[in-house]
């Protein structure tokens, strides 16, 4: 066993740190997410990690706290934490970054004043990825809109390839898994192949035409298991739509564990892979699919992943309920996307 130990150690050792950015550092949902990190949930157990830290000036003396925590926590694959407020140090030589990071929307504010703001944003960024980071940085945007603000960083940044994008539909999914698999009184690990259609907003539509659910050992179509079709058309899609908005309400802060999560979720499945059989849901660019969704916009599909590369699941048959609803929100991601590129340009 000690022999054993002494090779882990060794080959923990060995391994080259990856660099990770986390953006809105000092956040909430960044506090629930660097924990796993850094202890090795998401990158593998024997991968050392660097976490860089950014947030704005007046966040800094938080992010110190937040660094004297990870500190605390004496992770052994944790090399090093690099709190920073300027882009050319948090976004230099990345391997991966997590851009939670965005103007919150306030009270009264339209959404174009709030989209005008994140253009501004993911435009920095974005520029910042294509001056410093790897070309083969993998990021994940979880800032809302997520869907509009991913599709700006990744046109600010030209030579890193499109497919290296995505934005966090994640946590939709996991939010449909759980509801199915509450109703049908099975582990949410029983079910699989929920899609996340669309926009991460209250237009995204959740589908389970074809999710299996696994009763009893035995695999059956979501529609057979759950025995309630009107439901699944109905309360469960708003369920899902709304589940930002019924936490908020619950809780007087935002979700940021069940973000977290997701954020995991999704980063472990991009860098090891997804099962054979099964897919996730991911907004990913859209051009190529197979689905009539229009190309220029970053887009959730139900994606497999095999070496680090995503390829959307093709040919899924789609009805008439289910076409209107995916064609509802990419007609809300045009709208989006044009707005957001005519700030783009000024």
């Amino acid at each position: 066993r000690k022999t054993a130990l002494n090779a882990l150690y060794g080959l923990m050792q060995s391994a080259d740190p990856i660099r990770v950015l986390v953006t809105g550092a000092a956040g909430q949902i960044a506090y629930s997410l660097l924990y796993s990190i850094a202890k090795g949930d998401v990158f593998g157990k024997d991968q050392p990690i660097i976490l860089v830290l950014l947030d704005i000036p007046p966040m800094l003396p938080v992010l110190d706290g937040v660094v004297m925590e990870l500190q605390d926590c004496a992770l052994p694959l944790l090399r090093e934490v690099i709190p920073t407020d300027k882009v050319e140090v948090g976004f230099k030589d990345l391997d991966a970054a997590i851009l939670v990071g965005s103007m919150p929307r306030k009270e009264g504010m339209e959404r174009k004043d709030l989209l005008k703001a994140n253009v501004a944003i993911f435009k920095t960024q974005g520029a910042a990825l294509e001056k410093y980071a790897k070309k083969t940085v993998r990021v994940l945007v979880v800032g809302n809109p997520a869907n509009t603000n991913c599709l700006i960083a990744s046109k600010s940044a030209p030579s890193i390839p499109k497919e290296n994008f995505s934005c966090l539909t994640r946590l939709d999914h996991n939010r449909a898994r759980s509801q199915v698999a509450m109703r049908c009184g099975v582990p949410a690990d029983a079910v699989k192949n929920v899609i996340i259609w669309g926009n991460h907003s209250s237009t995204q539509y959740p589908d389970v035409h074809h999710a299996m659910v696994n009763v009893h050992g035995k695999e059956v179509e979501a529609y057979s298991a759950v025995k309630d079709d009107s439901w699944l058309k109905g309360d469960f899609i708003s369920t899902v739509q709304l589940r930002g908005a019924a936490v908020i309400k619950a809780r007087k802060l935002s979700s940021a564990m069940s973000a977290a999560k997701a954020i995991c979720d999704h980063m472990r499945d991009w860098w090891f892979g997804t099962l054979d059989g099964e897919f996730m849901s991911m907004g990913v660019y859209a051009g190529g699919n197979s689905y009539g969704i229009p190309e220029d916009l970053i887009y959730s599909f139900p994606v497999h992943i095999k070496n680090k590369s995503w390829n959307i699941h093709d040919g899924l048959p789609v009805n008439d309920f289910s076409r209107a609803k995916m064609d509802a929100t990419a007609a809300e991601l045009v709208e989006e996307r044009d707005t957001a590129l005519s700030f783009l340009s000024q």
